[in-house]
């Protein structure tokens, strides 16, 4: 064999022997990603590890919020499985939650990016696009649990109490949001309840609970078969705690 024919030879088995070792470090870096951020097509006959049921993801979730609120966080560097979760998502609950920026679930419920699939808008109702995404999280995701989290204090539900109470005019787009709000609010302020804010924001999350709950067609029918559970939640800001309604 001639030099220059020694010298590609060489080259390529180099070439191959790299090539393999940069395939193995990247199944090694897969293969040490959290559950939820598996590659889906590695193993097909395998459950999805959010395939548990709405019970179990609602003590996940649970036991985070104990967590948070005792100051005892587990998830303290996220980015840790960074390059795993490229590859897929498998969040355990929907959280429909206010804008409020005192009100960031992960946090709430000391989850890891990839566990929660959160929808969020001022006063935490859910509208049609809401309603979209929320129907793409369960029929496509797989997710067992959807959360309505209402939180103590809410600027939004506030707001209309003092539009249907007072006549307060509101600016822009805000009578919108008012109007989306209306039907919980309504319902607390016939209630005549000493705290009326907080009976109302409780009001507004079963409000929401009951039109999730009967979304056709695919969220209500997930729920009608058992795949999926829709409840409610108010969190404190002060204490830092949920309370499921």
């Amino acid at each position: 064999m001639c030099a220059l024919c020694e010298t590609e030879s060489s080259l390529l088995s180099r070439r191959r022997l790299l090539g393999s070792g940069a395939g193995l470090l990247a199944a090694a870096t897969l293969g040490t990603g959290t559950a939820w951020a598996k590659d889906p097509k590695k193993d097909a006959k395998e459950p999805a590890p959010n395939a548990i049921s709405a019970d179990e993801a609602l003590k996940r979730i649970m036991d985070g919020n104990a967590r948070y609120a005792a100051g005892n966080l587990d998830n303290k560097d996220f980015s840790a499985g960074r390059a795993a979760r490229a590859t897929a998502q498998y969040p355990i609950a929907a959280i429909v939650s206010c804008a409020d920026s005192r009100v960031a679930p992960e946090l709430v419920f000391d989850q890891a990016p990839g566990e929660l699939f959160v929808v969020r808008v001022a006063g935490n109702f859910v509208n049609d696009d809401g309603l979209a995404s929320l129907e793409y999280g369960v029929k496509f995701l797989g997710i067992p649990l959807v959360l309505v989290l209402g939180h103590s204090g809410c600027g939004a539900v506030d707001a209309t109490i003092k539009v249907l109470k007072d006549g307060t005019k509101l600016p822009g787009h805000l009578p919108e949001l008012v109007n989306a709000l209306k039907p919980g609010v309504e319902a607390a302020i016939a209630r005549k309840p000493q705290d009326l804010l907080a009976e109302a924001t409780k009001e507004n999350v079963r409000h929401n609970v009951q039109r999730l709950s009967k979304a056709k067609p695919i969220v209500s029918g997930m729920v009608a078969d058992g795949k999926v559970k829709i409840i409610g939640g108010v969190y404190d800001i002060e204490s830092g705690r949920v309370v499921t309604l």
